[in-house]
């Protein structure tokens, strides 16, 4: 696959492109070139950033001390690709195809996330090239969220993703969790076990990272699996293929996103900023004239992630484990005491008197959105994270698990000058049945203000009654039985597992391409669970209660506590159910690829490892219509999107074989 990727990419002026690219790179600070170089920064960064023999440790910042709604919402700026050519056969024919290629670095630098006149913040994020919206030139810029990929649906991108991060990670990465782990230190170290700052410097630095496209269809030479990592210094994990990766935008027009995938630090990584947005545009410009969506300055990505923050403007991230004598960095959960939307803490936007389209992203690591409106009016949801919905979904209030995407539109045409509205936030942390959000932080997203002198109102255009025609899988192959399964200690958790088994546990899901399985996961577990699976969009089924503590007795004599050391004895479900199928909601009637599985809940989905617009019966078992070949590469996965517990085992491999 490599070899054919760069022996048939053509494009003309390809020297000058790369001249351009040192020209914008020639600004940026570089990476070193080597791993012993890499290596020999190791103790000046642990000492600049945490002076060693001192460190200091600074207060965290009262939420309540910041200013709302005087940051204004900022829309992440769109990378510009290179158009090159692919030479194909197609029909028995050669023909040039066009790309689009990216140059994608991985970076550090300082944002104003805080309000103007308190502390800048040094955060991670993305460079690249960009058109400048007031010159119109192209412009290398760095951002957090990153800049966004504005693509188009049959026009193929090639990103080369380089990282530029160097000197040690700026939060506590946790060695007793199996993880990337570039210098191979034990996962026992001896104790006692250092404080943060300075911890492990072998396992601080260097900084392992992989970017995932969340959502996509795509090879899993290019899926950024968690083992496929890279450093600046050219460490590589034992799944790395290449930094060049290939998406083929063959799927539905949808919001996607990308982010750090690294194993046992994608927490870290994407709290210091490591994640945007990814676009799948429709190219044909009379289905964009049917649909007369807003576009332009009125269709707004939203990336809501909660932060804490030090007085210095640093952002704070939990440095002693719940149970620090089993690990002594990781927590369960975080949960952040401020709510940040594209980079700016409690952001305002004005907003004139007609329709905008917001794709809302949940990008926290384990907080859970219901979000409505304080004035009370509704919205309509379009789109669910793989594309448009049947029909679109009138709401009052929406429900957003991390990584879950929803597609909105919200039609300020009837609000009067001077309103102003609140996006509020009323779930509970963790998800169902912790702690109320705190009303004046973390129950407050965001602010719309319509101003005094708003011009006159603009009446949206009517929607088509139907924007989608998704068919309902059919299962054409034997069903799964999964658990979800967590394992206390003196403080809380301290593994949670998917059915039982370890990341490190032999492949025990294979699937034959082209076919359509029921998987039916029970959750053993008092939190919802937001389970992603790579590669695919899935439809949800149902979910049905039943008897959690009975099914999980019976469950734990036929296999023993977990982590378990041998194959899982399935335990079906039947005989456990307590109450009746509940349909998906109507918002959730469509492609997904991450779902909310809820305690005392079986939730059952439909796989199909066969592209979105294959219609249902148009393909078997065995036989693969992807323009790849799934069964190449180091596989897939699937996990919990809590990113906590993704980097403490909740994440298993899967294989699609032909």
């Amino acid at each position: 696959m490599l070899s054919y990727l760069f022996g048939v990419i053509r494009f003309h002026g390809l020297k000058l492109l790369f001249k351009f690219r040192r020209f914008m790179l020639s600004r940026r600070p570089k990476a070193v070139d080597s791993v012993s170089s890499e290596r020999r920064n190791v103790v000046s960064a642990l000492d600049m950033n945490h002076h060693k023999e001192h460190p200091v440790k600074y207060k965290t910042l009262d939420p309540a001390s910041i200013p709302k709604f005087v940051n204004q919402l900022v829309k992440p700026p769109v990378y510009k690709p290179f158009i090159v050519y692919n030479k194909v056969k197609n029909n028995g024919q050669f023909c040039m195809e066009e790309q689009h290629l990216y140059f994608v670095d991985l970076c550090e630098f300082e944002e104003q996330i805080l309000p103007e006149g308190m502390p800048m913040t040094k955060v991670w994020g993305y460079g690249g090239v960009v058109i400048d919206q007031e010159s119109g030139k192209q412009v290398y810029v760095q951002s957090s969220p990153g800049p966004t990929f504005q693509t188009i649906r049959g026009i193929a991108v090639l990103i080369k993703w380089q990282s530029q991060l160097v000197g040690a990670h700026p939060f506590a990465v946790d060695p007793t969790l199996h993880w990337a782990n570039p210098n191979d230190m034990p996962m026992d170290p001896p104790k006692p076990w250092p404080p943060f700052p300075p911890g492990f410097g072998e396992a601080q630095a260097p900084i392992p990272v992989v970017t995932h496209l969340h959502g996509g269809e795509v090879s899993s030479l290019y899926d950024g699996h968690p083992d496929a990592w890279f450093t600046a210094g050219g460490k590589k994990g034992p799944a790395y293929v290449s930094t060049l990766y290939y998406y083929p935008n063959r799927q539905e027009p949808t919001t996607l996103w990308y982010h750090d995938h690294a194993l046992g630090i994608t927490r870290l990584n994407v709290y210091a900023g490591l994640s945007g947005f990814y676009l799948i545009r429709e190219g044909d410009t009379c289905f964009r004239a049917k649909f007369n969506l807003p576009e332009g300055p009125y269709d707004i990505p939203i990336a809501i992630q909660d932060r804490s923050f030090n007085e210095d403007g640093s952002l704070f991230f939990p440095t002693e484990g719940d149970n620090p004598e089993i690990h002594p960095y990781w927590v369960p959960e975080f949960f952040g005491d401020t709510i940040m939307v594209n980079g700016k803490v409690w952001p305002n936007l004005n907003v004139e008197r007609r329709q905008y389209r917001f794709r809302v992203l949940n990008g926290s690591n384990a907080r859970f959105y219901h979000l409505r409106l304080s004035n009370g009016m509704n919205f309509v949801q379009i789109g669910t994270d793989g594309g448009y919905l049947n029909v679109p979904v009138e709401l009052n209030s929406l429900l957003l698990a991390p990584a879950e995407r929803a597609d909105l539109l919200i039609d300020f045409s009837d609000v009067r000058p001077g309103t102003r509205i609140v996006m509020m936030n009323d779930a509970n942390a963790p998800f169902p049945d912790g702690d109320e959000p705190d009303p004046d932080t973390v129950g407050q997203i965001m602010q719309f203000t319509v101003p005094d002198d708003s011009p006159p109102p603009v009446r949206p255009p009517r929607l088509p009654d139907r924007l989608n025609h998704i068919q309902r899988l059919r299962q054409d192959s034997p069903h799964r039985t999964l658990t979800l399964n967590e394992v206390l200690g003196p403080n809380g958790p301290v593994i949670i597992l998917l059915n039982g088994q370890k990341w490190s546990a032999p492949l025990s899901e294979r699937s034959a391409v082209g076919s359509t399985e029921e998987w039916v996961i029970a959750n053993l577990t008092m939190d919802t669970h937001p389970i992603h699976l790579h590669l695919v969009q899935f439809q949800i089924l149902n979910r049905q209660d039943f008897n959690m503590e009975e099914y999980q007795i019976r469950w734990e004599e036929l296999n023993g506590i977990p982590p378990l050391d041998h194959p899982t004895i399935v335990l079906p479900v039947q005989p456990y159910l307590t109450g009746p199928p509940l349909p998906p909601d109507p918002n959730e009637r469509g492609w997904k690829d991450t779902v909310r599985m809820n305690p005392n809940q079986v939730t059952r989905i439909l796989v199909r490892f066969a592209p979105q617009d294959v219609p249902v019966g148009a393909v078997s078992p065995g036989e693969n219509l992807y323009p790849f070949d799934p069964s190449v590469g180091p596989g897939y996965v699937w996990h919990c999107h809590i990113i906590d517990h993704e980097d403490n085992e909740m994440m298993r491999p899967y294989e699609v074989i032909s």
